[in-house]
Parts: structure tokens; C-alpha cells; sequence
């Protein structure tokens, strides 16, 4: 399994894992924003990021990280916005692959840390987080505009 940054010759297979990740989470995202996601993630002059895993020449799943500033530290945040393997490639190391490449690209860019959030029922994937980071405490609240 090669763990890559994705280049504009994914889409194609980026795609449907980006709606597998959205069928997971129950949500439709509008084409148009799946189109600008993609652009900002393939502009290196944004802070949005997608890494890949492919499997013999097949994308098998995705992370999606997004660098941002804190009030906290003089090094930038991460923010892991989303992690997706196809589910007959679960619990083989494809998550933990897609992580620890989220962490060398933070730690290569001097940030202080990598965050990110999952739903209470996401119980295989907390398997996993359990691993590789330790739980905050904190609850999100949030409040959704337009």
C-alpha cells in the first residue's frame, strides 16, 4: 500500500470514496462544493490537503487535512476533517497509514498539533484513535449558518 499525496489524475477515484465517506456520515454534499473541495485541495497555495492510499493501482481510501492557526502556539493546528478506507480494506492498516502520514506532514511544517473529531457511534474507528492519539475531553457545540 502506497500512502501518496492525491494529484488531479485522482479524481476519478477519489470521487467515489468521497461519497462512500458521505454515505457513511449520512450527508450529501453538493456537486459544486465537491468541485471547489477538490480544487483547494489540488491549489498549494491553500491550507486544505488530501493524501491517498492506493492498493495496486486502486484508490482505497483518503484523508483530508486542512492546517490552520491557533491562539495557543506559534505553530499551525491540523485539522484531520476526514478519513475514509473502503470497508473491505478496514482493519488493515489503511487509517493508521493515512494518519501517520497527517502527522510526518505536520510535523515537516512545524505544527503543534493534529486534531480531529468522529461520531460517539464510529466505534471501529475509535479503536483506532485510541492508538495513535489520546481523547481531549472536550465536546464539540456548534451552530450551522446559511
Amino acid at each position: 500500500m502506497l500512502i501518496r499525496p492525491a494529484v488531479e489524475t485522482d479524481f476519478d477515484q477519489w470521487l467515489p470514496l468521497w461519497r462512500g465517506y458521505q454515505t457513511f456520515y449520512r450527508v450529501d454534499i453538493p456537486p459544486e462544493t465537491t468541485q471547489l473541495t477538490w480544487a483547494r485541495m489540488m491549489d498549494e497555495r491553500e491550507p486544505m490537503h488530501c493524501a491517498v492510499a492506493e492498493s495496486d493501482g486502486r484508490l482505497v481510501g483518503l484523508a483530508h487535512y486542512i492546517f490552520h492557526r491557533s491562539c495557543w502556539t506559534p505553530g499551525d493546528y491540523v485539522y484531520l476533517q476526514d478519513l475514509y478506507a473502503l470497508p473491505e480494506y478496514r482493519g488493515q492498516g489503511v487509517g493508521r497509514a493515512l494518519i501517520e502520514h497527517v502527522y510526518r506532514a505536520a510535523d515537516d511544517a512545524n505544527a503543534a498539533r493534529v486534531h480531529w473529531l468522529t461520531h460517539e457511534s464510529n466505534a471501529q474507528a475509535m479503536r483506532l484513535y485510541d492508538q495513535v492519539a489520546e481523547k481531549s475531553g472536550f465536546v464539540q457545540y456548534r451552530k450551522v449558518l446559511g
